[in-house]
């Protein structure tokens, strides 16, 4: 199975998170693992605005977990902004409904903690 991680998820699987719960048996089982330059961007963001710390730079941090959980990463292309498009109106963040259009074109499954996020279906498991 391909999964995509969702921005919680990445930081509790690299803090080995009791909050992760069952998923992190799914993050370690997966085939591949993808980190979307979407939370790359959210975490930078939540850093920048204090609401985050990571221990250092965003930049290094994600390269230090990119290692640690052998995380492939995955750019925001073109088809990906839109296809947002035809998601049905679930949920509004635009971060979520990024990562869930990535995770239906590229074929892989959403790894979220938020519960709003199972109702994009089979395109998503959320744990935690």
């Amino acid at each position: 199975m391909r999964l995509l991680l969702d921005t919680h998820v990445v930081v509790w699987a690299t803090h080995r998170s009791a909050r992760l719960g069952v998923g992190r048996q799914l993050v370690l089982d997966a085939d591949q693992r993808l980190l979307s330059a979407v939370c790359v961007w959210e975490l930078a963001i939540e850093q920048g605005l204090g609401k985050l710390t990571l221990g250092s730079d965003v930049r290094t941090w994600t390269r230090r977990a990119a290692a640690e959980l052998a995380l492939d990463h995955l750019p925001v292309t073109a088809e990906h902004a839109a296809a947002v498009e035809h998601l049905p109106d679930v949920h509004r963040d635009p971060f979520d409904r990024l990562l869930v259009a990535q995770a239906v074109a590229e074929g892989a499954v959403l790894l979220p903690a938020d519960t709003r996020l199972a109702g994009y279906g089979d395109a998503v498991r959320v744990v935690g």
